[in-house]
C-alpha cells in the first residue's frame, strides 16, 4: 500500500532543508522498495501570500488525507505586521490543532562526534540522551481569555490564560510514562507549582497517575527555573522530561544547545490519528536562500517519521546510521564549524547523507 506524504516547506530556510530531506526520501523510493508518495502543500508567510490564510483549506485538506506530515519551518519579518491571526504562526498553530498533535517529542542525543561543537565541557555533555515530551495544544498559548485592552485610566492591559484541565495532563503524561518505559524508566514533570495554580494542579494531576497506572516509572518534579539550570550544570540526570507548553518551547530549546546546534533537533508532533515532523529551530531568515542551513534535524525527523508513523524502523536506523557516517566523516554545516570558509553547504549535507544511505545498501 502506497503511504502518503504532506509536504509543507514553508519558509525561510525551510524550503531549502525539507529539498534535502525529499533527497532522502527519494533514495529510500527508489533503492530501498519503500512504495510511498507525496503531495506538496502551503502553510506560514508563503500560504498567506498566496491565499490569504496562513493555512488555507487546500492544506487542511491535504493534511487529513495524508498518513504523515513532514513541515519545514514557518515565519519571517516580511509578515510581522500582519495582525496575529494572519502571521505564519498562527498558521502553526492552527494545523497542531487542528490535527490535535497533542504531544511534542523532543530528543536531544549528543553525537560523539560533536562533543567538540557545544559550548558545554565534553565530560559534561558525553552521554545525553533527553526526550522532552511537551504538551503542544493547550496551556498559554491557546488560553482563553487573551488580548491587549484598553484600561480607564489611559494605560493598556496585555493579559493570557495558563489553564489545563485533568485530561489534558493525563493525555500526555502519558506518553511520557509509556516513552520512558522504553528508554530508562525516569520522568522528571517540570513545572511551576509554587506560584502558579494551574502547574500546582500539573503536579496533581500527574502524581495521581503514576500513583494508579505507572508505579513502574520512577517520577521526580521540578520547577522549571531549577530544571533550565540542572540542564547545564548536570544534563545526564534526566531521561524523560515532561512539561507544559511553554516550559518544554524554552527548555527543548536550551537542550538541542547540549547537542552543539539547534540545527541538530529533530521533533514529533503526536495526536491519536495524526503526526507531523519538523526540526525544532525556525526559518532562520537572516540565512534564508544562501545554502548555509543545517539540514539534519530535519533529515532526522524523516527518520523519526519512519519509525512512529510508517512503521519503517528499519529505514529510520538507515538514516540515522548516514547521519552518523557523514559527521564521522567530518562534514560539518556553518553552525557546527569553528572554520566557516571550509564549512559544507545545506545541499552537499544532503548529498552527503544520501550517498551515505545508498553505500549502505550496496
Amino acid at each position: 500500500m502506497t503511504l502518503n506524504i504532506a509536504i509543507l516547506p514553508g519558509d525561510g530556510i525551510g524550503t531549502e532543508i525539507v529539498a534535502e530531506a525529499m533527497k532522502v526520501l527519494q533514495v529510500l523510493k527508489q533503492n530501498f522498495n519503500f512504495d510511498i508518495a507525496w503531495q506538496y502543500g502551503l502553510i506560514g508567510g508563503v500560504a498567506y501570500d498566496a491565499d490569504g490564510c496562513p493555512y488555507p483549506a487546500a492544506t487542511q485538506a491535504l493534511v487529513h488525507g495524508s498518513d504523515a506530515v513532514l513541515l519545514g519551518a514557518v515565519g519571517g519579518p516580511k509578515w510581522e505586521r500582519l495582525d496575529k491571526p494572519l502571521r505564519p504562526e498562527a498558521g502553526l498553530l492552527a494545523i497542531r490543532k487542528d490535527l490535535d498533535l497533542f504531544a511534542n517529542y523532543r530528543p536531544a542525543k549528543v553525537h560523539k562526534q560533536l562533543l567538540q561543537a557545544s559550548t558545554l565541557k565534553p565530560e559534561v555533555i558525553n552521554g545525553v540522551d533527553i526526550l522532552v515530551i511537551r504538551e503542544l495544544v493547550s496551556g498559554i498559548y491557546f488560553g482563553q481569555p487573551r488580548g491587549i485592552e484598553d484600561l480607564p485610566d489611559g494605560q493598556q492591559r496585555g493579559f493570557n490564560t495558563l489553564e489545563y484541565t485533568t485530561s489534558q495532563i493525563e493525555r500526555i503524561a502519558r506518553k511520557a510514562f509509556e516513552a520512558a518505559r522504553v528508554r530508562d524508566r525516569r520522568v522528571c514533570s517540570i513545572d511551576k507549582a509554587n506560584v502558579l495554580e494551574a502547574t500546582e494542579f500539573w503536579r496533581s494531576v500527574v502524581s495521581d497517575l503514576h500513583a494508579r497506572e505507572y508505579t513502574d516509572v520512577a517520577l521526580s518534579h521540578m520547577y522549571v527555573d531549577n530544571a533550565a539550570m540542572q540542564l547545564i550544570r548536570a544534563p545526564k540526570q534526566f531521561d524523560v522530561m515532561l512539561t507544559t507548553n511553554l516550559f518544554g518551547d524554552i527548555l527543548s530549546d536550551e537542550a538541542s544547545m547540549l547537542t552543539g546546534s539547534i540545527g541538530m533537533l529533530p521533533s514529533a508532533s503526536m495526536g491519536e490519528k495524526f503526526a507531523m515532523y519538523e526540526p525544532i529551530h525556525g526559518s532562520a531568515p537572516d540565512i534564508s536562500g544562501q545554502n548555509k542551513a543545517n539540514p539534519l534535524a530535519t533529515i532526522l525527523s524523516v527518520a523519526m517519521m519512519l519509525r512512529f508513523s510508517l512503521a519503517r524502523e528499519d529505514l529510520a536506523l538507515h538514516v540515522e546510521a548516514a547521519v552518523d557516517q557523514v559527521l564521522d566523516d567530518g562534514l560539518r554545516t556553518a553552525d557546527l564549524s569553528h572554520d566557516a570558509d571550509v564549512a559544507a553547504s545545506c545541499s552537499a549535507m544532503g548529498d552527503a547523507v544520501c550517498t551515505a544511505l545508498l553505500g549502505a545498501n550496496a
